[in-house]
Order: C-alpha cells, then sequence, then structure tokens
C-alpha cells in the first residue's frame, strides 16, 4: 500500500519524465517569476512575456513592482511586501500589470518566499491571467447598480402611487382634532394595502375611513384606490354607514380587475352644541375603534360586520357614539395589534395598555405615539404588515368668560 500523498508526487514525476521540465516550466498556463531579496526578478518564464509583451532580458534585474500600476504599487508596498515578509505567502492578490505596450492586464498574485540554505532567498511568484474573471467582476458590479437604480425607481414609484392613495395632510375642524400616522412595511418598493381618509360632507359632518386590503402591490393598489374613492363617491348621497360599505362591498365584487377584498371603517361626525363629537360607524370585517375617556379607560365602540368583497349575503351594522371633549377615538389597520417580535404578539391587550396609560394632548401626536410603541416592538423594522392609524379627539371646551 502506498503512502498517504504519494499517488500525486508519482504522477507528477511521471510527467517530468515524459516531458521536458524546462518546457513545462516555459510553456506553463501562468506566469512564473523568481525574484531576489530585493524583489529584483532573476527568472521569468515565456508565458509571462508572451502575456505582458516583454522580452525576459528586459524584465530581469527589474523590481516586480514596477511592473504594477501605481495604486497596485502602494498596495503592494504596504501590504504584499510586508505580508509575504511576514508570513511567508500571499494568496489572490488582484492586480493589474502594465504591458510593454502600456496596456493594464488584471492578474490574480500567489507568492511565497524560498528560504535557501545554501544562499539568498528567493521569491517565487505565480500570475493568472485574470481577465475574464475582472470582465465577470465588472459585469456583476454592473448588474448590482443596474439593480439598485431599478429598486431605488420601484420605491420611488411605490412611494408616489402610496401618496395618492393617501390623504396628503389631515384637514382642520373646528371641534375635532385629527390625526393620522402610516407606515409601510418593508423597503418601501411595494404599495401597501392600508388606507385612510378624512374628507368633508357637508357643513356640520366629516366622513372618516379606515381600512386594510388583502395582499400588497399592484393589486391591493387597485382596491384600495377603489375603496377611496368608491366611499367619498357614496358617502355625499347617503347618511348610512353601513349602506356606504355595502357599496363598495359590491363594488369590489363587479371589479374584473381584482379578486381580492379589504376590512374597512367608515364614520360620519359631526360637532354637538356642548362640544361633543357624534358619530355614525359601520365596520366591514375590520378591528373596532377604541375610545379613550378622560379617565384612561378604553372600551370597544360599534360591531363587526362581514368582510368586504367576499361571500353574498353581507351582514353589517350601524352604530351610534359619542366622543366628549377630551376623549379620543382610536382607529388602527391590524399591523398595529399583529406586529410580532419573535414568537410574541403586540395584540389587543397591550394597545389597551398603552391607550390607558398614555396622557397625551393632542391626535397627532397620540397617532405618531401607537406607530412607534408597534415600531419599536418589532425591533424598530416593519417586516409582516403597514401600520396605519387615524385619532379622533374631542377638543377641549374653552374656559366660560
Amino acid at each position: 500500500m502506498s503512502a498517504p500523498g504519494s499517488e500525486p508526487t508519482e504522477g507528477y514525476v511521471r510527467a517530468l519524465i515524459e516531458d521536458d521540465p524546462s518546457e513545462l516550466y516555459e510553456t506553463a498556463p501562468c506566469g512564473y517569476l523568481s525574484a531576489d531579496e530585493d524583489g529584483r526578478i532573476v527568472k521569468v518564464n515565456r508565458t509571462f512575456c508572451d502575456w505582458t509583451g516583454y522580452r525576459g532580458d528586459e524584465l530581469v534585474g527589474r523590481r516586480f513592482q514596477t511592473l504594477l500600476a501605481v495604486g497596485d504599487r502602494i498596495f503592494y508596498e504596504t501590504h504584499f511586501a510586508p505580508s509575504l515578509s511576514l508570513q511567508g505567502t500571499v494568496r489572490e492578490i488582484a492586480a493589474d500589470v502594465v504591458c510593454g505596450d502600456g496596456q493594464r492586464l488584471p492578474v490574480l498574485i500567489n507568492a511565497v518566499r524560498a528560504h535557501s540554505p545554501r544562499g539568498a532567498d528567493r521569491t517565487r511568484i505565480v500570475v493568472f491571467d485574470a481577465r475574464e474573471r475582472r470582465a465577470y467582476e465588472r459585469e456583476l458590479l454592473a448588474e448590482r447598480e443596474r439593480a439598485e437604480r431599478a429598486a431605488q425607481e420601484a420605491r420611488t414609484l411605490a412611494e408616489t402611487l402610496q401618496r395618492t392613495l393617501l390623504p396628503a395632510s389631515m384637514p382642520t375642524i373646528a371641534g375635532i382634532d385629527v390625526g393620522a400616522a402610516y407606515r409601510p412595511a418593508g423597503d418601501g418598493t411595494v404599495v401597501g394595502g392600508d388606507f385612510y381618509d378624512v374628507f368633508q360632507l357637508d357643513d356640520r359632518a366629516w366622513g372618516v375611513s379606515l381600512g386594510d386590503v388583502c395582499g400588497k402591490g399592484p393589486d391591493a393598489a387597485i382596491i384600495t384606490a377603489l375603496a377611496r374613492h368608491t366611499i367619498r363617491a357614496l358617502a355625499v348621497h347617503t347618511a348610512s354607514t353601513s349602506a356606504v360599505l355595502e357599496g363598495l362591498h359590491h363594488a369590489i365584487l363587479r371589479s374584473p380587475e381584482t379578486d381580492g377584498f379589504c376590512t374597512a371603517l367608515f364614520i360620519t361626525a359631526n360637532v354637538g352644541a356642548a362640544g361633543e363629537v357624534h358619530l355614525r360607524m359601520s365596520a366591514g370585517g375590520h378591528h373596532l375603534p377604541l375610545l379613550v375617556g378622560t379617565d384612561g379607560t378604553v372600551t370597544e365602540v360599534g360591531r363587526r360586520g362581514h368582510l368586504l368583497g367576499m361571500l353574498e349575503p353581507l351582514r353589517l351594522h350601524e352604530d351610534q357614539a359619542t366622543v366628549e371633549p377630551g376623549e379620543s377615538l382610536v382607529l388602527f389597520t391590524d399591523g398595529v395589534i399583529e406586529a410580532r417580535r419573535g414568537e410574541e404578539l403586540y395584540g389587543e391587550q397591550r394597545l389597551h395598555e398603552l391607550l390607558g396609560e398614555l396622557r397625551i394632548a393632542g391626535a397627532q401626536e397620540l397617532a405618531d405615539a401607537i406607530t412607534a410603541d408597534a415600531v419599536d416592538f418589532q425591533g424598530g423594522a416593519l417586516t409582516r404588515d403597514d401600520i396605519a392609524v387615524v385619532v379622533l379627539q374631542g377638543a377641549e371646551r374653552p374656559p366660560a368668560q
């Protein structure tokens, strides 16, 4: 039985016997160079000369680093040579060799310091032609840059489209403080399915909608746009909030462009003589709004009906509620309560506790605080679902004069 490693050695010996060792050196598929302790070339093979266009006698006596491009010479002095001196070897150093005609040859360099008991140390240098590898790397870099540009364009397009699906700002309503917050999931390249809107119905009444479309991307954007504009159009012609959602339900079912569905809340609000806000509302499969009292109590308002755009017959409810001055009505999408931290769910209980503990004056500040808490719970990044929050707050009555 032969000793471990003897077969490759024997094969190499056979190759040397069958081929001329000098020819093997000269015509090897890589460049071979030997340099003395000062880095001066003392021997170079024909392959390296053919690649670079130099004659052997032009290279002998030159320092190897003088063949490198200017930036690579600096790297040679600061990294290559010190590593070779300390470790005795360097591997796969990418550099450019300046050829005899001034062109650059991309190469990979391996080198080893050979200690000779009979004389001065030598450095053995092996040079591999890296033109195809460099071209491949350039193509990879160009592809990466194209992908980054495409991602940025997609992000810009998604952000632009998302802005068209949400109100630019909250209106100023006498007697009602309104705030809203929205955070998309992911890196912003995909349009989310959450939407909200606040719009005037007449001199005294306002419409408020909030919903969550199943899915993301173009299909979700179609339903989101359909939902927002359908609610606006129907709300002008009927005082029934459930009739508005029923109309949206049938609009989704009739739409030839999508087979999706959504949940939605629609509320009409007007301010009474004593400063209270009177609400009419309907919930189509959506989480019910939370009424936060001035003492921190949190209660659900209304009854939950069926999803919109799904099966018939549709069942919806119409409910009424009142928001007194200083109280807040919080509308939210499931991105808040379904936020996750590992296996832990944010949940409704945490939201109730947060609302009971917060003592924040201002609807916008409250909407921002809810959103921030849900985002922080997930470690600062939304990976699963968008978050949308709308807060209606009864304005405090001014003190009597």
